[in-house]
């Protein structure tokens, strides 16, 4: 407990070690497991300064990649100012590799419980441009190695499963036997994959298995994938690509699984929405309901019954950022019961001080509405007695 409070953070992330994709793909599939390789092709000085200006001096870091092929697109100069920051971050970086890694970081932070995320896995297996068995193969490898990781704390440290959208009838199959096994959560791209949304029709019997098995549904976005992704097609830097994908994917899944009728046709379906923020949320609900539904209500009668804002007030929830303009106005309106908390452990775009940013947010906020964030609502988001 961190100063009389239990902690429930849903978004942290694990760093997978290199060395768990030989060991747990299958043998087959062992030519794909990815390696760190050179940024870029060999070049000399004089070519790299013209391409490059004034970061031509400063190193550019390996980059994981997979037959030859880097695993993420990013621009060489954000990756070397990324590379500058992670140098500083390194120990951090490296705890986050073993689950005594977190768990030392949870005790010296106060943090409870965790939820505990992918990092590159997210991208190997939404890549458009691999098949379905590849695709499966990277999960399969990764909800494994995750299950081990888990085992060394189960009360502490849950690992929802990764599935793979390439093949919408294997997802079932792949959600299933993630129950068999324990699990009682999944974590998606809220992108489109395959050139399908969260909505489509194929994803049908997905959706129903997971109300029927009672398994919460996390989105979460990660810039750089192989899929298409807000913000890629317009600019080049991550300075902007970074900015558009989280909460711009975000929004659009809420309205996807809104306007695409999920959430009407399963009623207690869960889905968390995280690392976007929860500023624009009470704009774009009024937005939904006000202009969209007000209006063409006709259009989508049969999948979107009743304002899109009573939907998410009954089976959504949304991860705040603790240093957001106005979150005290946001968390009135939206309400503490459907809004998380999530430190984004070890990742680089947050700092190490999220936890103490939330207790400091107590006075603004109040202490029913923070006891509510940090434990009461991530518990019901995760299926979870908030008194065990």
């Amino acid at each position: 407990m961190r100063d009389g409070f239990r902690i429930l953070d849903v978004d942290r992330h694990v760093m997978e070690p290199i060395s768990l994709w030989p060991e747990y793909l299958p043998a087959q599939m062992r030519a794909y497991a990815p390696q760190l390789t050179p940024f870029g092709p060999p070049e000399t000085l004089a070519e790299r300064m013209n391409r490059l200006g004034e970061h031509a001096l400063l190193p550019t870091p390996p980059i994981l990649s997979v037959a030859g092929e880097p695993l993420m697109r990013v621009p060489e100069v954000a990756y070397i100012e990324l590379g500058l920051v992670a140098t500083r971050r390194r120990e951090v970086l490296a705890a986050a590799e073993t689950p005594r890694g977190h768990l030392a970081e949870m005790d010296a932070t106060g943090v409870d419980v965790a939820v505990v995320l992918p990092t590159y896995a997210s991208c190997l297996v939404n890549d458009d441009g691999i098949d379905a068995e590849r695709s499966r193969a990277y999960a399969h490898a990764y909800n494994r190695w995750m299950r081990d990781f888990c085992s060394t704390a189960p009360k502490r440290l849950l690992g929802p499963a990764l599935l793979s959208r390439h093949d919408p009838v294997a997802m079932v199959i792949d959600l299933e036997e993630a129950v068999r096994d324990g699990v009682r959560a999944v974590v998606l791209r809220p992108n489109p994959v395959q050139g399908r949304t969260l909505s489509a029709p194929v994803h049908a019997r997905f959706w129903a298995a997971c109300e029927h098995h009672e398994v919460t549904v996390l989105l979460h976005e990660g810039t750089h994938a192989r899929v298409s992704t807000a913000g890629t097609d317009r600019f080049e830097t991550r300075f902007g690509q970074h900015a558009c994908s989280h909460p711009m994917e975000a929004m659009m899944a809420l309205l996807s699984l809104l306007e695409g009728g999920v959430l009407e046709a399963h009623p207690t379906l869960r889905v968390g929405l995280l690392e976007a923020g929860c500023g624009f949320l009470p704009y774009w609900l009024w937005r939904l309901d006000h202009v969209e539904y007000a209006q063409m209500r006709g259009e989508v009668r049969h999948r979107v019954r009743r304002p899109p804002s009573e939907y998410f007030q009954r089976q959504c929830w949304i991860a705040l950022e603790p240093s957001e303009a106005m979150l005290d106005r946001v968390v009135t309106e939206i309400g503490a019961s459907r809004m998380v908390f999530g430190t984004d452990f070890p990742h680089l775009d947050h700092g190490p001080g999220m936890v103490s940013d939330m207790m400091a947010q107590r006075a603004a906020l109040g202490e029913e509405a923070l006891r509510m964030i940090l434990w009461e609502s991530p518990c019901g988001l995760m299926g979870m007695d908030s008194r065990a």
